[in-house]
């Protein structure tokens, strides 16, 4: 078993610091450049003509990137390139595997760490803090945690018995062909270690970026590339998500799809596959993380500043774009009549604004489609009978797409932005009657579809311990006194059940363990000579 790593520490950025003073340096640089982005097939670059403008959400006059687009030749030859690609990648070991994506972690933990920060910054709009957490630390995590868990499959997956006469053994094969990696726009390391989790074991990957981080994902890339990456194990394709997906769940050697994204869209792909089974040569591994409407469940008995500061952090880091983000919170009417004013007054002290200016806590909405969706559900609160917006509910996108941090209170649990999915700066706190608990834990678990993430609030054992029995198929993170955000890789494995995703724990072994497909050796050294059986006798 190989030594277990440590987490990449977390650099503060506080003012007169050595890495706030280099992250400033390279924005700046970065703001002053286009830069082109191709396509990446089998190690080329590949510059199609047909382009897109990447632009920054805080500032969506700038252009930073202009996108090459695959068409079909492209995405049908990074298919190719990928099956092509795979035994030299699976000759080459599991050794020599782990050494390229260490040796990325080690850059990223040196001098790509600023360039792929500022990337994430100017790209999805994060304060400088959310992009450290994210592009650097949690994917020198995913690399160096990936490489770990992998070396010890080949200890404890091996076989328990092989009696006298016998030696028995697993291969730790890869999945036979390749692996599509579907990645959102909100976290960098997600998308890079989609299509590189599977690569570690030995699979091979198209990955498709999302339309909204193209310029982060590529120095991503390209960083994988300096660190020794073969051409053709990850395929580089920016384009149309429907025509990436028709063409390689189409192609028989389609073996996987590793996804974080929608509901609606995962559900659609999953329907995909099934249609195109008889063309394929394997049933393939299906893994996605998708959506969630957190919650936050606050006992009577709680530690109610703790309870203030979860509610805003949870909710309101990277603009509530996360899948984890607290999105519904249930508070006891003593607790609330104790914080609200309070909450309301802190918020008010959130400043919202470029990612270049430090001060700011807040920045904007990823695309005038999230903006749109987000201000929507504010305007129909602002209409309902059984809501009401307590602090925030203003926008404005004439120079980015900002959206106030707003907390709504309702007098129904079921209200829409009580069980839906909203993904922006927005909070719906249902107040309760302070002996409702039980009850209120039973509409926690029954008012949504989703199932990803979660936490209680509250001082005595038994009143946790009754949360965490009926929460159980709640939240597949599950927080006790925190926000529900911020699962740290090795720590927290991160996913959610039911509407939320297949659960297999991205920063944990068991993702890993999706993309194998063992094969069992029985090797005789007695060799039978005799056909017949004793009982014959």
């Amino acid at each position: 078993m190989s030594r277990q790593p440590l987490n990449e520490p977390i650099l503060a950025y506080a003012p007169g610091s050595t890495e706030r003073g280099m992250i400033k340096v390279e924005l700046e640089r970065q703001m002053n450049e286009v830069i082109e982005i191709p396509c990446i097939i089998n190690g080329e670059k590949i510059f199609t003509g047909i382009t897109t403008n990447q632009v920054i959400p805080h500032n969506h006059k700038h252009i930073i990137a202009k996108v090459h687009l695959a068409t079909e030749k492209e995405i049908k030859a990074a298919c190719k390139s990928a099956v092509e690609s795979q035994k030299d990648w699976i000759e080459l070991g599991l050794e020599g595997r782990c050494a390229i994506f260490e040796k990325c972690a080690e850059l990223l933990a040196g001098d790509w760490r600023m360039k792929v920060n500022a990337a994430t910054m100017l790209n999805q709009s994060k304060t400088v803090y959310q992009a450290e957490i994210d592009a650097a630390c949690e994917l020198i995590d995913f690399w160096r945690f990936n490489c770990h868990y992998a070396r010890g499959f080949h200890d404890y997956l091996q076989p328990l018995v092989s009696p006298p006469g016998v030696v028995n053994s697993t291969e730790i094969r890869p999945l036979e062909g390749f692996v599509l990696s579907i990645t959102p726009f909100n976290f960098s390391s997600i998308a890079a270690n989609l299509p590189s989790a599977p690569a570690i074991v030995g699979c091979t990957s198209v990955w498709k970026p999302s339309r909204n981080s193209y310029l982060s994902n590529y120095v991503l890339m390209e960083l994988m590339m300096e660190a020794g990456l073969p051409p053709g194990v990850i395929n580089f394709v920016p384009g149309s998500g429907a025509e990436i997906t028709e063409i390689a769940l189409s192609n028989e050697d389609f073996a996987g799809l590793h996804f974080t994204g929608s509901t609606a869209t995962f559900q659609g792909l999953w329907q995909e596959i099934g249609h195109a089974l008889p063309k394929l040569r394997s049933y393939p591994r299906i893994v996605g993380e998708t959506g969630g409407k957190d919650f936050v469940v606050a006992h009577m008995d709680c530690d109610k500043n703790g309870l203030l500061v979860a509610l805003l952090r949870g909710s309101f880091e990277y603009q509530g774009q996360k899948c984890s983000a607290a999105s519904r919170a249930y508070i006891p009417k003593s607790v609330w009549n104790s914080i609200s004013e309070d909450l309301c007054t802190e918020i008010r002290k959130i400043k919202m604004g470029d990612a270049l200016d430090f001060s700011n806590f807040m920045t904007a909405v990823i695309d005038e489609r999230s903006f749109n969706k987000i201000t929507g559900y504010i305007d129909r609160a602002k209409e309902s009978k059984t809501c009401e917006i307590i602090v925030g509910g203003e926008y404005d996108q004439d120079v980015g797409w900002f959206v106030e941090p707003t907390v709504i209170v309702t007098t129904d649990p079921m209200s829409e932005t009580m069980v839906e999915e909203i993904f922006g700066p927005v909070l719906t706190v249902f107040v309760y009657e302070d002996e409702d608990f039980d009850n209120v834990l039973k509409i926690c678990d029954e008012s949504s579809s989703y199932a990803l993430t979660g936490s209680i609030f509250a001082n005595k054992e038994e009143d946790i311990q009754n949360a965490f029995n009926h929460l159980r198929f709640t939240a597949g993170n599950f927080y006790i006194n925190d926000k529900p955000t911020g699962a740290v890789v090795a720590q927290q494995p991160f996913g959610g059940a039911r509407a939320s995703g297949t659960n297999d724990k991205a920063g944990g072994p068991l993702n890993l363990l999706r993309w194998i497909s063992p094969r069992s050796i029985k090797r005789t050294m007695n060799i039978a000579q005799d056909w017949k059986y004793s009982f014959l006798e």
